[in-house]
């Protein structure tokens, strides 16, 4: 008995849709491309490079690091977006991707359209840091000295709408502070004119920061999270400083271009999951201020709408003009 014309047209059909796809248990079948939108030597890199190794192990391909910053992280992520969703080309983002939605009219990429999370990978506070001539051992101190010197002190970030942008502009909305903005591209330059004596503060991720407080090249005050950091537990957070209420906690995160295979996208995060609960693994993210997470692709989800909504909030509260 043949098969009707239509019936045997549909089956043709899905035939070479099925096999079109990528086959989730032959996956990665070379190299997986990271693209991270910062430039090299930040917290972003600390964090993937601290479980890169053992994601080799756990994937069976290395990962291939590739810094594209640029535009407030937005060249390197439309690179992802536009990527083909086959589970080769992933992007390891912080928080400013839930950011630049409130700040940036015009981005090439919808930010949820376009890309299926996989995972939260890592959680860190920022730890404010200070060139050592200025006269302030505390945030109170900090605040007043701002206070009585108006529009006089500066802030680094890495880039206008950045998390470092708006962990700051939180401060000042909450602590009475104004302060002069200097945004740079990556915490690199940010630090490296901190350490010059160029701008008076930074807000910073712990992995680059603490180090240079460490070494009495900086002197850190305060950490942002609800919580004193592990990694510094001698720092007291900005809330329990003089700030009540005043809490800031960025992320790092993983996503995939949209229309990678769920399976695909599931078998990342469980990688990473696999790799960050190691107790090797959490030392050192402990040791660099961070704490590994490695949530569900659906946790992750919910986490990135809430926080686009938080973060209108933050920029409509704070005065900050979209581009």
């Amino acid at each position: 008995m043949r098969m009707p014309r239509a019936a045997a047209c549909q089956s043709l059909v899905l035939v070479l849709a099925t096999a079109a796809m990528p086959d989730a248990r032959a996956w990665p079948e070379r190299p997986v491309r990271v693209v991270i939108p910062f430039a090299p030597g930040g917290g972003t890199d600390a964090t993937i490079r601290i479980i890169a190794d053992a994601m080799k192990g756990a994937l069976g391909q290395p990962l291939v690091l590739d810094n594209r910053p640029g535009a407030s992280t937005i060249i390197g992520t439309d690179i992802v977006a536009k990527s083909k969703p086959d589970g080769h080309t992933v992007l390891l983002v912080t928080s400013t991707f839930s950011i630049n939605p409130s700040l940036q009219s015009k981005l090439p990429y919808d930010p949820v359209k376009d890309f299926a999370p996989v995972t939260l990978v890592a959680r860190t506070p920022y730890v404010m840091v200070v060139h050592p001539s200025l006269p302030a051992r505390s945030v109170k101190e900090l605040v007043a000295l701002a206070r009585s010197r108006p529009g006089e002190l500066t802030y680094a970030s890495v880039g206008t709408g950045s998390s470092t942008h708006l962990a700051t502009e939180l401060l000042v909305s909450r602590s009475g502070m104004k302060l002069v903005h200097v945004p740079y591209k990556g915490s690199s330059a940010a630090l490296a004119d901190l350490l010059g004596g160029h701008v008076s503060m930074y807000l910073g991720s712990m992995p680059a920061s603490l180090p240079q407080a460490r070494s009495g090249k900086l002197r850190a005050l305060a950490v942002t999270g609800s919580a004193r950091a592990a990694a510094a537990p001698e720092l007291p957070t900005i809330a329990e400083s003089g700030v009540p209420g005043y809490e800031f906690t960025a992320w790092y995160g993983m996503f995939m271009p949209a229309g990678t295979p769920a399976a695909i996208v599931g078998q990342m995060q469980s990688a990473v999951r696999s790799v960050v609960e190691r107790d090797d693994i959490r030392r050192l993210y402990a040791a660099e201020g961070n704490e590994g997470v490695g949530s569900t692709p659906e946790q992750f989800a919910a986490v990135v709408r809430e926080d686009i909504a938080r973060y209108a909030r933050i920029v409509r509260d704070a005065g900050i003009r979209p581009d």
